[in-house]
C-alpha cells in the first residue's frame, strides 16, 4: 500500500513558511492505518520491544494501536502539567519552538526494552527527549518509529545512536 498517497501537504501550518504534513486522509482509510500498525510493529517485533512510549498528541493515535498490536504497555508522554503522578520531565527545541514533555517517574522498569514513536520526526527534537526521559529511568531505547520522516531536517542525526525507522519520508519541504 503506497501510504505517500495518503499524507497531505497544508501550507503555512502551524507558522508561515512551514508545510504540515497531515496524516488525517491516513487515519481515515482503515485499510492503511492497518497497514502503518503493521508496518511499525514489525520493525517494533525486530527489536524485541516491551513497551511503547509516545509523544502528545499525534504520537498517542498510532501508539496505543500499535502497543496492542505488539500486546505490550502503551507510555504517554504529555505536556506539563497533565499526568497525575509525579514526572520527569525534559524541554527540547521544534522547527518552530520550545517545548516540554513529561514521563510519570514509575512508568517503566530498568532495563524495559523502549519503542519511542510520533507520528513524524523532523528536526528530532521530540523524539530525543522522549529517548532521554526513558533513559533517565532506566529503560532501553531500542528503536524510535515514525509513519512520517521529514530527511532534510536531520533528526536522524538528532537521535544518534538510537535506531531509526520511517515508513515515508520526504528529502524536500
Amino acid at each position: 500500500m503506497n501510504l505517500r498517497e495518503r499524507i497531505r501537504d497544508v501550507p503555512d501550518f502551524p507558522k508561515p513558511g512551514i508545510v504540515f504534513k497531515d496524516i488525517t486522509p491516513l487515519l481515515l482509510d482503515p485499510a492503511a492505518t492497518d497497514a502503518a500498525v503493521r508496518e511499525l510493529a514489525a520493525y517494533a517485533r525486530e527489536r524485541e520491544a516491551e513497551l511503547v512510549v509516545a509523544a502528545e498528541a499525534r504520537g498517542f493515535i498510532l501508539g496505543g494501536a500499535l502497543a496492542r498490536e505488539l500486546n505490550t504497555g502503551f507510555v504517554p508522554a504529555r505536556k506539563p502539567g497533565k499526568l497525575p503522578h509525579q514526572t520527569v520531565s525534559a524541554e527540547y527545541m521544534l522547527e518552530y519552538g520550545v517545548d516540554t514533555l513529561e514521563l510519570h517517574a514509575d512508568a517503566l522498569q530498568r532495563g524495559t526494552r523502549v519503542l519511542v514513536h510520533d507520528d513524524l520526526v523532523a528536526t528530532g527534537g521530540t523524539a530525543r527527549a522522549v529517548c532521554d526521559l526513558v533513559q533517565r529511568l532506566g529503560g532501553d531505547v531500542v528503536g524510535c518509529a515514525f509513519v512520517v520522516e521529514l530527511s532534510f531536517l536531520e533528526g536522524r542525526a538528532r537521535l544518534a545512536p538510537f535506531d531509526v525507522h520511517s515508513l515515508v519520508a520526504y528529502d524536500a519541504g
